[in-house]
């Protein structure tokens, strides 16, 4: 696969090309026409605006590893008192789990920033469930919830018509083989992405944002208050990121980093997008490719890293992907099978029966928790 087209130093692709297959307190959103100035503002020296970490939603691989209302009570109350985080991505699909789970992190104070991402479904299935849910979170913006609303995320790989192929493995593989017409890609691409902007506009009145794909996905910005990027560069200095970064404010919109963050194996930032990718799926059950060495100190060194980056230039917010990776358990006892090395996630699942598909688990912290908690505790 192609590398990000930013610099010749940022490796890889976007996370998403791996990706197989109400009462509530707060302050309003400080960004759209009304708090313009103050984004503005907060991107000189202030720090971010917004710490937070990706919460997805989903059916789960098993009835074991589905959302839980229970499970996603408990984990939220762990973002907002153990993490330090302010603010919730809550993506996924279904909505009644992508407004439950909002509801639920609005009401324990968090700022949320809601993004619907149904995906290999037809184009109208996908616009009406980004309207019911922008519906949902305009509510809970009247009742006085600190939202934002995203109308998906990189509609090239997700949404079907745009490139080739029925499914996201089908859109990949014409990515991997070159047989894409990018002419004709971006029309469409341009064509559902004013759609999806005039459909959250319709439903929501807030400051409406989308996360797109770092150096291929490049939407007209006019259409959002907030620009939102998927972000997995890898670069020696800070300094290259800073330069990096500072493409994306050119629009004199708030800037926020939609997703960020790194695998648990050494060399896996160099990788950028594609960490995932040492998993066999072929193999039943999947295991781990050649012999990568795990290191959360990587993870935690590389995410810990970006953040410091991103508080330095004064940005609107950065959301680390992702808080927990349910169907992708920490195997100490058999390092071929520990799916957790090729996770994003600041959580481990450790399954209280490793090789049984209905075991129940529980998660513990790895280094990169620790070190986001360390960096949002300082601001709390």
């Amino acid at each position: 696969m192609e590398e990000t087209k930013g610099s010749k130093h940022a490796k890889g692709i976007s996370r998403a090309q791996f990706l197989a297959g109400a009462a509530a307190t707060g302050i309003a959103g400080a960004v759209g026409p009304a708090g313009q100035a103050r984004a503005t503002e907060a991107r000189h020296g202030r720090g971010l605006r917004r710490r937070g970490v990706v919460y997805t939603v989903g059916a789960g691989e098993t009835p074991g590893t589905a959302w839980s209302a229970r499970r996603m009570r408990h984990d939220i109350r762990a973002i907002r008192d153990d993490l330090h985080a302010d603010t919730v991505d809550v993506t996924g699909d279904g909505v009644e789990r992508l407004t439950s789970t909002a509801a639920e992190a609005a009401e324990r104070g968090l700022h949320v920033w809601l993004q619907p991402t149904l995906g290999d479904a037809p184009q109208r299935d996908i616009l009406e469930h980004l309207a019911e849910t922008g519906r949902f979170a305009e509510r809970l913006r009247r009742q006085g919830a600190s939202v934002d609303f995203s109308v998906g995320c990189e509609f090239w790989l997700f949404v079907p018509g745009i490139l080739p192929g029925e499914t996201v493995l089908d859109r990949i593989r014409h990515l991997q083989t070159g047989t894409v017409d990018w002419p004709r890609t971006l029309r469409r691409l341009a064509a559902f992405t004013a759609k999806a902007a005039k459909t959250g506009r319709s439903v929501f009145k807030g400051n409406l944002g989308y996360a797109a794909a770092q150096s291929i996905d490049d939407p007209d910005w006019s259409l959002f208050d907030i620009v939102g990027i998927d972000y997995y560069a890898h670069f020696e200095k800070p300094s290259d990121h800073v330069r990096e970064l500072k493409r994306y404010l050119r629009w004199g919109k708030p800037l926020a980093i939609t997703e960020f963050g790194t695998c648990a194996y050494a060399g896996a930032p160099e990788t950028g997008g594609m960490g995932w990718d040492i998993v066999d799926h072929d193999k039943e059950p999947p295991e781990i490719k050649g012999n990568p060495v795990r290191s959360e100190r990587v993870q935690a060194e590389y995410v810990g890293g970006l953040l410091d980056v991103f508080e330095s230039m004064g940005l609107y917010a950065a959301m680390a992907f992702e808080f927990i990776s349910a169907d992708a358990p920490h195997r100490p006892d058999t390092p071929r099978l520990d799916l957790d090395m090729a996770s994003y996630a600041l959580t481990k699942v450790i399954k209280h029966s490793p090789d049984d598909p209905a075991s129940d688990w529980r998660w513990e912290p790895k280094e990169a928790f620790r070190a986001v908690a360390r960096r949002y505790g300082r601001h709390g």
